[in-house]
């Protein structure tokens, strides 16, 4: 049954660099204290930092039923969130650049990376089209970084119906203005919330430029993070889509 609301969370963290145990507990600790929120996003790698050398290594990789997701699982239950994180992920139809949703019934949801860069090439291979999550019914369009760079892909997502455009990424120092034109391009072309959960940090050739947020299906930017590790909220209302996507009907832009 789709709700009127649903409240969003995104968190702008920082990894411990290859620690995916480590890591999961983290995020397991920000599921209880984001408990108000129905969907908490992660971003891009968010399981090891984005290093990619570090994946030669085997236990950076995270598997179907991996044990280590066991804390973020049952923390997703405890408090009714649908988490989000980031993985090298190895299932038996290949590896790739991943996120995955764990929802509070128990449900896994893995959605690759379709455009990758020439280095992630090496390592991943690159994912089709999938469908949107649910979340509370609220279709949720998971993209993986440089996924929102590409007009299609969220044309696709639109296309399959989604409300909410959720990118788990790492936009760089010297970058803010396309961290904030993407989301933005988005959420406007299509009516849909928008949400971007850009690393923290640093890490090898790289300093994360801050400024996750969530953007308005008209383009504004409703909410932001700073520079550090945090986590921003945010309301998102049925009633806003259903305006903006009526006016746009009725000008004949839709459908």
């Amino acid at each position: 049954m789709e709700s009127d609301e649903l409240v969003v969370a995104v968190a702008q963290h920082a990894p411990v660099p290859g620690d995916v145990a480590e890591n999961a507990r983290r995020a397991a600790a920000l599921v209880a204290e984001a408990a108000d929120a129905d969907l908490l996003l992660f971003p891009l790698l968010s399981l090891t930092g984005y290093d990619l050398h570090r994946l030669a290594e085997p236990s950076a990789w995270t598997i179907p039923d991996d044990p280590r997701l066991d804390v973020v699982r049952e923390a997703s239950r405890a408090h009714g969130v649908t988490t989000v994180v980031g993985a090298a992920w190895a299932g038996p139809d290949g590896r790739v650049l991943a996120s995955v949703a764990l929802s509070p019934d128990g449900g896994v949801e893995v959605v690759g990376k379709h455009h990758l860069s020439r280095a992630e090439r090496e390592l991943f291979e690159p994912a089709g089209p999938a469908h949107p999550v649910d979340v509370r019914g609220w279709r949720v369009a998971l993209a993986v970084c440089f996924d929102a760079a590409a007009p299609e892909h969220a044309l696709e997502m639109a296309r399959r119906g989604a409300d909410v455009y959720a990118v788990s990424a790492l936009y760089t120092e010297g970058q803010e203005r396309r961290l904030d034109v993407h989301p933005a391009a988005r959420a406007l072309d299509h009516r849909m919330y928008a949400l971007v959960a850009n690393l923290a940090g640093a890490g090898p050739g790289w300093r994360s430029c801050g400024g996750s947020g969530v953007w308005h299906p008209d383009g504004r930017r409703v909410a932001a993070a700073g520079a550090g590790a945090q986590v921003v909220t945010a309301r998102l209302e049925r009633a806003e889509l259903d305006r903006l996507r009526a006016a746009d009907a009725a000008a004949g832009y839709r459908g």
